[in-house]
């Protein structure tokens, strides 16, 4: 059951989908640098984060993501990303 443990319903879910589509930029990926990550399947997550320029990536998966901080990229995790913006203390 989708959002059964969340309090958002349905619509509302898939408004916010639709409104990151509406503002997502595209970015062409070059595979220049793989493989860099021990898991193959993190690569292009790593790689959209660097085309993006992102300052931050949120994970759970913080092991697999510590070579992030050679792009300039930290990654940490939802908890800590929410502490950061204010939104926990």
């Amino acid at each position: 059951m989708l959002g059964a443990n969340l309090p958002y319903t349905e619509q509302e879910i898939d408004d916010f989908i639709d409104y990151l589509c509406a503002i997502g930029k595209h970015h062409l990926i070059y595979y220049l640098w793989r493989p860099t990550l021990s898991d193959p399947s993190d690569e292009m997550v790593l790689e959209l984060a660097v085309v993006a320029q992102s300052p931050v990536i949120v994970t759970y998966n913080l092991n697999d993501f510590s070579v992030s901080q050679r792009f300039g990229i930290q990654a940490m995790t939802p908890k800590q990303f929410l502490q950061r913006i204010g939104e926990l203390p």
